[in-house]
């Protein structure tokens, strides 16, 4: 029985200490964030050219400024959870949940802008284009009942 247990501990032991793997994936993180980062500010940077380029400014550059806002954001957001990651050991699942959410209502924006400009779309295109705001909205609502759930469980397990 003695040998057995010798068996299943050398099966789970790792050729890398878990130390030096902790660290390799700290630094990993580190150069993911400060990549995101850099994708951020070329982000903002383009949505700021765009924003004094794009003609007529009013309504297709507002749209188009307002959804490179919103993705910019995401990007920020998932930033915010890799620095959590660092800080808390895990990903947390209320982050994801939230990026989510933002993604959804940008797209959301997007079609419902799309429709009120009032760009042809013969009957089927409109069709898909409110499916897809039926869509989003469902996942968006799902998305915060989620949340809500997340947070309730958090705060019984904190009492």
């Amino acid at each position: 029985m003695a040998s057995k247990s010798k068996v299943n501990n050398s099966q789970e032991s790792s050729i890398l200490p878990e130390k030096f793997v902790n660290i390799l994936e700290d630094v990993f993180h580190g150069i993911l964030g400060i990549i995101l980062f850099l994708v951020a500010m070329g982000a903002l940077f383009f949505t700021l050219k765009r924003l004094f380029n794009t003609n007529p400014f009013f309504p297709n550059g507002m749209i188009q400024v307002v959804n490179d806002i919103l993705f910019i954001v995401i990007i920020l957001e998932i930033i915010r959870t890799v620095i959590a990651r660092f800080t808390d050991g895990v990903y947390q699942l209320d982050k994801f949940l939230i990026i989510g959410v933002i993604a959804a209502v940008r797209h959301l924006l997007t079609v419902g802008a799309s429709l009120t400009l009032g760009t042809y779309k013969d009957q089927e295109a409109f069709y898909r284009s409110l499916l897809e705001l039926g869509v989003n909205a469902g996942i968006v609502v799902a998305l915060v009942l989620a949340i809500y759930m997340s947070r309730m469980a958090h705060s019984r397990t904190a009492n």
